[in-house]
């Protein structure tokens, strides 16, 4: 059974900055996918490492903000 965490704090982020999953996969160097970014959004439970990837690509568009995994996901 896949586990559902609910909306993560990341959703609310992207929302308020505007951004779209397409905005942090274009900017990843990592391979980052929409299907990856999406789940992060939903509340599926992530990876560490895919934490990273779109941790690293929220701070590549918004460097000024810092953000950090406690920031982007309550679980």
């Amino acid at each position: 059974m896949k586990e559902e965490l609910g909306i993560q704090p990341l959703d609310r982020i992207m929302v308020r900055l505007g951004f779209s999953n397409s905005d942090l996969v274009k900017i990843s160097t990592e391979q980052l996918s929409h299907k990856m970014v999406q789940k992060g959004r939903k509340g599926r439970r992530l990876t560490l490492n895919i934490q990273h990837k779109i941790l690293n690509a929220l701070r590549a568009l918004k460097p000024e903000d810092n953000f950090a995994i406690k920031d982007i996901f309550n679980y």
